[in-house]
C-alpha cells in the first residue's frame, strides 16, 4: 500500500507541473498505465500487477478496497480473487491509449465493481 501511495504522490506532483494546465493524453490513469498492455509485472508501475490471464497482459494497481483508492479514470474492480483498479471507459477508445491495436481492450459491463455498478463500464482486454 505504501508503493501505491508513493505512485499517487508522484502523478499528483507530475500533474501539478507545467504551466498551461494541460496534463497531456487521457486520464490520471493512463498516465500511470492502468490497463497498459504487459509481459510481466516489470512492465507495470510500481504497486500495479500484470495480469497474464488477458491477451497482451493488463496492468492493474493491486489492493484497491475502493473507487477512493484509484487514480481519477479507474475503478476497483474484483477479479481472480483480488481487487485492482481497471481503467474506466464509455466507449473503446479510451481503453487503448497505452495499448497496440492487435492487442485492444474492450470497453464493457462484464467485469464486478466493487461497490455501486451503477452502469459503469471498464476496460478488459480478451481472455488469453
Amino acid at each position: 500500500m505504501r508503493r501505491y501511495l508513493l505512485c499517487l504522490c508522484v502523478a499528483a506532483n507530475l500533474a501539478a507541473c507545467g504551466d498551461d494546465g494541460d496534463d497531456g493524453p487521457g486520464t490520471e490513469a493512463d498516465r500511470l498505465g492502468v490497463g497498459a498492455a504487459c509481459d510481466s509485472d516489470n512492465d507495470c508501475v510500481e504497486g500495479s500487477r500484470c495480469l497474464t490471464q488477458f491477451k497482451g497482459g493488463y496492468c492493474g494497481l493491486e489492493n484497491c478496497a475502493s473507487d477512493a483508492d484509484c487514480p481519477q479514470g479507474s475503478a476497483c474492480v474484483i477479479h481472480v480473487g483480488g481487487q485492482f483498479c481497471f481503467r474506466t471507459c464509455t466507449d473503446k477508445p479510451e481503453c487503448n491509449l497505452n495499448r497496440p491495436p492487435d492487442l485492444e481492450s474492450n470497453c464493457g459491463s462484464s467485469i464486478e465493481f466493487v461497490g455501486d455498478k451503477a452502469g459503469r463500464k471498464a476496460c478488459v482486454p480478451p481472455s488469453g
